[in-house]
């Protein structure tokens, strides 16, 4: 929610429309979605949501393993 109210005025939607609203959300579920999910996404669209969400203090953030990780302790 923070991510989302800290840009919103940023992207209102024009009168005439624009869709400048659905991006906005559209980048906090990206955000979620990394943060949450452990979504990878293009470095780009990752640098710039991470600037946004920079100051964003998450708690309890769960810890992803990935399949090469995982591979290293079998093989240990």
């Amino acid at each position: 929610m923070e991510f989302i109210l800290r840009h919103l005025p940023d992207y209102r939607d024009p009168p005439d429309g624009g869709g400048r609203l659905d991006q906005l959300l559209s980048l906090s579920m990206v955000w979620a979605n990394h943060l949450f999910l452990g979504c990878s996404y293009n470095k780009d669209l990752l640098d710039k949501v991470m600037e946004m969400a920079d100051g964003i203090e998450v708690e309890d953030l769960p810890q992803f393993t990935t399949r090469s990780e995982l591979m290293k302790k079998h093989q240990s």
